[in-house]
């Protein structure tokens, strides 16, 4: 797939304006991660204990790199119980035949 040159993409952020320069191509999965964010540091400002941006971006960054890391070893215990389950129904066929 060939990369295009990037475009300035304008987010926003707790109300304030980002222009990320963005490939086209990545411009859904931008729009997708800005609004995660966005969401993310809305419910971080909404309890109220933190009122500092810079804190409240590194708080929310914080909770979404926990939450991927959580969902990638969730994704390696399922691929190993997987390969485990594969394991076994080779080794009751080959006992079945």
């Amino acid at each position: 797939m060939k990369v295009t040159s990037p475009n300035p993409v304008e987010v926003k952020i707790l109300d304030k304006d980002y222009l990320i320069a963005c490939p086209p191509e990545a411009e859904g999965g931008l729009r997708d991660a800005a609004h995660q964010l966005d969401k993310k540091m809305r419910e971080i400002k909404n309890e109220g204990s933190i009122f500092s941006t810079e804190k409240i971006a590194i708080m929310a960054a914080l909770n979404l790199t926990y939450e991927l890391l959580e969902k990638s070893r969730d994704s390696v215990e399922t691929r190993e119980a997987v390969s485990q389950m594969h394991e076994k129904i080779d080794l009751f066929l080959s006992d079945t035949r």
